[in-house]
């Protein structure tokens, strides 16, 4: 009989023993009213006497809400699902600060959302996404303090308007995408048709230049041709100024040409109006003849 009853107490103590696990948090009421929280680690609950009211989990929690009728401030209704992130911070204000959190928090997360839409048009909605997250954490957050509960993050999920907004809203889009397509294609074919004429008139302006240094280099060419021929013209008139040349020796070279003519093929002789006499040309002419035939 005292085996039995020490069996019995060893049992009794040993029930009493508990190991919280990781991220895991025990509320334990004594006789009926809050006692203590047992957090990670080996604790001792007296039998009977002591009970574990709640256990609770210290990990993030994420809870995705149905879908919420919403009114905008231009009166279209609207569907909108949430995403909240939250945590407990304090597990005795999450076991007896309010009855059923995750509800709690639910119906708040939906007049929140109701209250911050009604302030906005339906274009600002779609757009403000990032703006109705962090109003809705800030408000969230502060709210759920009493509870025991941090909120970390507030995501909207979808945001679904009526069938006809949304036909209307693809037509808009489609209707941009042709504007901004034949916009873009507009533009390209400026830009190719400013590109053509440029290069036709870097083309044009080449020619231009180019005729031009022709041109040019032609002018060059003859002007530097006559200053030649002008520059022997002198190297002659001074070479026979220094040799001091007379009349009767300008008149034999005079009658050298006049030989060389008469050895051609002309039918007609242009003869000078200063000649003495016609004998004397005809003389000349002849003894240079001779003179000529000799020498061959």
């Amino acid at each position: 009989m005292l085996l039995v009853i020490i069996i019995i107490i060893i049992i009794i103590i040993a029930a009493g023993i508990k190991i919280i696990p990781q991220s895991k948090a025990y509320v334990v009421e004594r006789l009926g009213a809050y006692d203590r929280t047992m957090e990670t680690g080996l604790h001792y609950r007296v039998p009977i006497i002591d009970r574990i009211a709640n256990v609770v989990s210290l990990k993030e929690i994420v809870k995705d809400f149905e879908p919420q009728p919403v009114i905008t401030k231009d009166n279209v209704t609207m569907q909108i699902d949430t995403v909240v992130y939250y945590q407990i911070t304090d597990s005795k204000l999450y076991t007896y600060g309010v009855d059923n959190p995750i509800n709690a928090i639910e119906n708040l997360t939906a007049t929140t959302l109701r209250n911050i839409i009604g302030d906005l048009e339906l274009d600002e909605t779609l757009t403000s996404r990032d703006i109705i997250n962090t109003k809705m954490r800030s408000i969230l957050d502060e709210a759920t303090d009493p509870w025991g509960i941090k909120v970390n993050r507030v995501e909207v999920k979808n945001i679904i308007p009526p069938h006809d907004i949304q036909d209307t809203m693809e037509k808009q889009m489609r209707a941009e995408r042709e504007r901004r397509e034949a916009i873009l294609k507009a533009e390209g074919e400026k830009k190719a048709a400013i590109l053509i004429a440029e290069g036709e008139k870097e083309s044009a302006i080449l020619r231009a230049e180019a005729k031009k240094e022709s041109q040019i280099k032609e002018a060059e060419g003859e002007a530097a041709a006559i200053i030649k021929i002008q520059q022997a013209t002198a190297e002659g008139l001074k070479l026979l100024k220094e040799a001091k040349m007379d009349d009767a020796v300008l008149k034999l070279k005079s009658y050298e040409a006049l030989v060389d003519v008469a050895n051609g093929q002309a039918t007609k002789i242009i003869v000078p109006s200063d000649l003495q006499s016609i004998a004397t040309i005809g003389t000349t002419i002849s003894e240079t003849i001779k003179s000529k035939d000799k020498n061959k």
